[in-house]
Order: structure tokens, then C-alpha cells, then sequence
């Protein structure tokens, strides 16, 4: 057997709380918001553009979905999260076990890396859930986080991550494109190996809801604040029927 390697996690009563925005582009603005981003804002100087791939957790029913597509006050995002292409099979691969804890417009994120083998992030292993059972049950009690109920391996999200700072005031801005998921649970969904949704997302993280004055100029895309959720868009994409209008549009949109 295989020994997990865990890196060491503080301990802290009060956790930092961030703001986001999201701000969902249609196909035809991704390339705009692409060199207007370049324009307003800086590059990141650490790993500017990348592949994000997760690995999300939910109940049998599903509930962490239904209260994220409700909108629900409270809510929880419980995920395997890795870096890079998924070429490399061979050796040891860095993950995080991830607790996304959301209260209205403030969320607060814990993670915990760990070092498991690579092929475990095969997508036809991917139902076995990356890593034991109980070392996500322990790592989540150690966020403070108690199962109500067993947690399964449900969906692998995978985007491309263009990062980069707000030039006065440092707020983080994101660029989230090429958005594919595949259902790992087995008998959900339509049997579709993958999915992708048209269109990118905007995010920006900062610790107030004031939006820089800088940043006021992604107006020019005619674009609206929503609660964008790729975890719920993807899901709603697997759940509906082949054909179905509408189906990788997020919810409320048609494009």
C-alpha cells in the first residue's frame, strides 16, 4: 500500500474571508476579455496560465449541488483539486483536498496537500476517489467540517486558468476558459464521456465587494454579475437530455 505524504495544516480559529464575483462571457467575448485583462491588468508572476483539474464530492442525492443551483445561504464545496495536463501517469503527484465554505457573498477555502500516485488520477480510477475514504473524513473534520452524510466521488471539472492582479489595488482577476467535465459516479447522467461548455468566466477575489475603478471597464462587455457555479453548470449539462436547448448554456441563458 501506497503511504500518503501530508503536508502540515495550521491550526487557526478565525479564517480569512474573501469576496467573489463571477462574471459569466459568452463564446464570442472570451478572446475580448482575454487582451482587455492584459490591458488593465498584470500578469501574475507565478503560474500565470494553467490547467485546473477537481475532482468534486457530493452525497448520494446530490445536496451540495441543489443548494449551490438554489442559491442556498449556506453552502459547502467538498474537492480533489491537481495542477497540469493529465499526460503524466508515472510517479508521485501533488493534490489538495479542498473544503470551499460559502455564507452569503463571504466564502472562506481550507486545503491540505497530500502526494498520491499518479495514476490515480486516471480518469477510469476516478470513482475510487483519488484517496481513502477515511483520510478525507479526517482531513474535513480537521477543517471542521462533519459529514452529515458519506460523500462520493461525483464529477471531474478541468478549465484553463489565465491569472492575473488588478494593477492599483492587487485585487485578484482570473480568466477561467475551455471548461470540460466528465461524471465519474457510476449510473448518472447520460453516458457521456465529456462535456464542454462554450464561454469562460471572470472571477475576482479580494477581502471588500467595492470593485476597483479599473476593473469598471470590463463593462465594455456587456456583462452582468451572476453566481456562476462550474460545479452546478456541469452537472445541470449532464443531467439534461442530449439536444435539449439550451443544455450547456448556463441556467437562465441561451447561447
Amino acid at each position: 500500500m501506497v503511504k500518503l505524504h501530508c503536508a502540515p495544516i495550521s491550526a487557526t480559529n478565525i479564517l480569512p474571508e474573501r469576496f467573489e464575483r463571477k462574471y459569466y462571457l459568452a463564446p464570442r467575448d472570451v478572446g475580448l476579455a482575454y487582451g482587455l485583462l492584459r490591458q488593465i491588468c498584470l500578469p501574475a508572476r507565478e503560474y500565470f496560465s494553467e490547467q485546473i483539474n477537481s475532482l468534486y464530492f457530493d452525497t448520494a442525492n446530490l445536496d451540495q449541488y441543489e443548494r449551490s443551483a438554489s442559491g442556498d445561504y449556506h453552502k459547502n464545496k467538498v474537492r480533489i483539486r491537481w495542477y497540469g495536463k493529465d499526460a503524466n501517469i508515472d510517479g508521485m503527484q501533488p493534490v489538495f483536498v479542498e473544503l470551499k465554505a460559502r455564507r452569503g457573498f463571504a466564502g472562506t477555502k481550507q486545503r491540505l496537500q497530500l502526494s498520491v500516485p499518479a495514476g490515480r488520477l486516471a480518469l477510469n480510477n476516478l470513482s475510487r476517489g483519488i484517496i481513502p475514504r477515511t483520510l478525507l473524513t479526517d482531513t474535513l473534520a480537521r477543517f471542521g467540517y462533519f459529514l452529515p452524510e458519506m460523500l462520493w466521488p461525483i464529477i471531474k471539472i478541468s478549465y484553463w486558468r489565465y491569472r492575473f492582479s488588478e494593477i492599483m489595488s492587487g485585487q485578484r482577476v482570473s480568466l477561467d476558459c475551455n471548461i470540460r467535465s466528465t461524471m465519474v459516479i457510476p449510473g448518472q447522467a447520460n453516458g457521456e464521456k465529456e462535456l464542454k461548455l462554450p464561454g469562460g468566466v471572470i472571477e475576482l477575489k479580494g477581502l471588500t465587494m467595492e470593485l476597483p475603478i479599473i476593473l469598471k471597464r470590463m463593462r465594455i462587455l456587456d456583462i452582468d454579475w451572476t453566481r456562476f457555479s462550474k460545479y452546478s453548470a456541469c452537472i445541470d449539462a449532464h443531467i439534461e437530455e442530449p439536444g435539449t436547448v439550451g443544455r450547456l448554456s448556463p441556467s437562465g441563458r441561451i447561447i
